[in-house]
C-alpha cells in the first residue's frame, strides 16, 4: 500500500465514522429510550445535540488546524471521537449519553472542518476529485449508512455497540493518520471568538426552538427562541464588520464556483436529508416494518455509492465539477420522484429503485462538489473554506429534520409524526392514509429545494483543472 493510499484510508475512515454517527442512533431511538427509561422528548437530544455541535463546530475548528496544523487538530479529532464513543456506549442514565454524544461530536467537527483542507494540502488540484471520491464515502453518504447500520447492530448485537464499534476503528485510524498525514505548514491566522460565539449561539437559539415546534407546535415559548436567534445573527453579521478577522473573510465568495458550490451543498443537505428521513418514516410507520427490515430496503443504494464515488472523483479530475455535480443533483431529483410513487400498498420495490439512484446520484454530487470548493479556495484559507463547507451542510442536515418532521405531520396529529419518526409508533392504521399526504407534501418540497441545488450547482461556471494550485485560486470562472 502506497503512502498515498494509506493517508487516504486514514481519512476515509475517520470521515465514516464521524458522518456515520449523525444518524446511526435514528433506528436504535425506541431501543434506546426503553433501556434508559427516558421520555422521548429527552432521548431525541441523542440524535440533535450531535448535529448542533457538529454545526457549531465546524465554524472555527478549520482555521484552528491553520493555526496549529491540520495534522493535529484532525488527530486528536480522531482521539476525541473515540474516547466519546466509548463513553457513550458505556452510559448509564440518557443524561449521560446526550453529554457524551456533546464530546463525541467535537471530535467529529475535528474532524470534518480539516479533512477537505487536509486532501488540499497533500493532493494537486488535478487529483483531488479522486480523493474526494474515497472520502465522499464517508461524509453525507456516511450520514445516510449510519440508518442501515444503526438497524443492524441494534437488532443482532446491541444498542450501546453502535458506539463501542468506533473504538477499535478510532484506534486504527488515529495511528494511520500520526503516521501518514503530513504535519503541513503553520499558517498565520487568529480565530475570531466573537463571530464564532454569536453564530454558535444564534444556531443553538434557532434550532433548539425549530426543534421544540417538531414536538409542541408554534407557541410563544419557541417563538421566542427563534426571535433571539434572529437577533443574535443580526448581532453576528455587525460584529463580522468590526473584527480584524472575521469568521468569514468576503474574499472568500470572490470566486464563483466556491460560493456556488458551498451553497449548493447546503440545499442539497437541507432537501435531500430530509428525503431520508421521510422514506424511514414511511417504512416503519406506514408499512410496519421492523428497523432491519428498513434498513435492508435502503442498502442497495449505499453500496452503489461506494463503489461509483472514486470513479466519479476521477472524471471530475478531467472535467471539472459543474457537469457531475449538477447530474448528481438531477439524478437525486429523479429519486425524489420516484419515491413520490408510493402509497399505502403500493410495492416496495419502489424504494429499492429510489435508493439505487440516489446512490448514483450521491456517488455524482459529493466528490465533484467537495473538489470543487477545496480546488477554488485560496492556499490560507483551506481550512475555513473546508470548515464552512462542513458547517453548511451540517446546518442543512439539521433544518431536514425539522422540515421533514413539521410538514410530513400536516395532516396527522404532530405526536403521532414525531413518534413515527422516533421509532415508537409503528402501526398507523387510519392515519397511515392521512400521513400518506404530508409525507408526499414533504418530498415535493425536497424536490423544489433540489431544483435550487441544481441551478446554483450549473451557475458555478467552468473551471480548469491544473497540476499546480495558483497562490488566489485554481480554477478560471466562466
Amino acid at each position: 500500500m502506497s503512502t498515498d493510499s494509506k493517508l487516504i484510508t486514514a481519512l476515509l475512515i475517520a470521515v465514516l465514522m464521524g458522518a456515520v454517527d449523525a444518524t446511526i442512533v435514528i433506528l436504535a431511538l425506541p431501543t434506546i429510550t426503553v433501556d434508559l427509561k427516558a421520555p422521548l422528548s429527552i432521548s431525541i437530544w441523542i440524535i440533535l445535540i450531535y448535529l448542533l455541535v457538529i454545526a457549531v463546530g465546524t465554524t472555527q475548528l478549520g482555521r484552528l488546524g491553520d493555526l496549529l496544523t491540520r495534522k493535529r487538530i484532525f488527530s486528536a479529532g480522531i482521539a476525541v471521537f473515540t474516547f466519546g464513543s466509548a463513553l457513550c456506549g458505556a452510559s448509564l442514565t440518557i443524561d449521560e449519553l446526550i453529554a457524551f454524544r456533546a464530546i463525541q461530536a467535537c471530535g467529529a467537527a475535528m474532524i470534518q472542518s480539516n479533512s477537505g483542507a487536509i486532501v488540499a494540502d497533500n493532493f494537486p488540484p488535478n487529483k483531488r476529485g479522486r480523493v474526494f471520491g474515497y472520502t465522499s464515502v464517508g461524509y453525507n453518504a456516511g450520514a445516510m449508512l449510519g440508518i442501515v447500520l444503526g438497524g443492524v447492530i441494534t437488532t443482532f448485537i446491541g444498542w450501546r455497540y453502535i458506539f463501542y464499534i468506533n473504538v477499535p476503528i478510532g484506534a486504527f485510524a488515529f495511528i494511520f493518520a500520526l503516521r501518514y498525514i503530513k504535519a503541513g505548514e503553520k499558517i498565520r491566522n487568529r480565530l475570531d471568538i466573537p463571530g464564532t460565539t454569536s453564530l454558535g449561539l444564534a444556531l443553538i437559539l434557532i434550532s433548539y426552538g425549530a426543534v421544540n415546534i417538531t414536538s409542541n407546535g408554534l407557541d410563544l415559548f419557541n417563538e421566542i427562541f427563534l426571535i433571539a436567534g434572529a437577533v443574535v445573527i443580526a448581532a453576528f453579521v455587525f460584529i463580522e464588520t468590526r473584527v480584524a478577522k472575521p469568521l468569514l473573510p468576503m474574499r472568500i465568495f470572490k470566486s464563483r464556483i466556491l460560493t456556488f458550490s458551498i451553497f449548493a451543498a447546503f440545499f442539497q443537505s437541507l432537501g435531500f436529508l430530509a428525503v431520508v428521513f421521510i422514506i424511514i418514516m414511511y417504512l416503519q410507520g406506514i408499512r410496519g416494518l421492523s428497523p432491519f427490515y428498513s434498513s435492508l430496503l435502503l442498502l442497495p443504494g449505499y453500496v452503489v455509492g461506494s463503489i461509483l464515488g472514486p470513479q466519479f472523483g476521477k472524471l471530475t479530475d478531467r472535467i471539472g465539477s459543474r457537469i457531475p455535480a449538477t447530474a448528481g443533483l438531477i439524478i437525486m431529483g429523479i429519486s425524489i420522484l420516484i419515491y413520490s410513487t408510493m402509497s399505502v400498498s403500493s410495492s416496495l420495490y419502489i424504494v429499492l429503485v429510489g435508493s439505487f439512484f440516489t446512490g448514483i446520484g450521491s456517488s455524482m454530487f459529493y466528490p465533484a462538489n467537495n473538489s470543487a470548493v477545496m480546488a477554488n479556495s485560496p492556499k490560507d484559507l483551506y481550512g475555513l473554506s473546508s470548515g464552512f463547507l462542513r458547517t453548511m451542510a451540517n446546518i442543512g442536515m439539521l433544518g431536514s429534520f425539522v422540515m421533514a418532521i413539521s410538514i410530513a405531520s400536516i395532516s396527522v396529529p404532530r405526536y403521532v409524526a414525531y413518534e413515527v419518526f422516533a421509532g415508537v409508533e409503528t402501526h398507523l392504521g387510519n392515519f397511515s392514509a392521512k400521513f400518506m399526504i404530508g409525507i408526499h407534501s414533504s418530498l415535493y418540497i425536497s424536490l423544489s429545494i433540489i431544483v435550487i441545488a441544481v441551478i446554483l450547482s450549473l451557475a458555478r461556471g467552468k473551471e480548469i483543472r491544473k497540476s499546480q494550485p495558483k497562490p488566489e485560486t485554481d480554477a478560471k470562472e466562466a
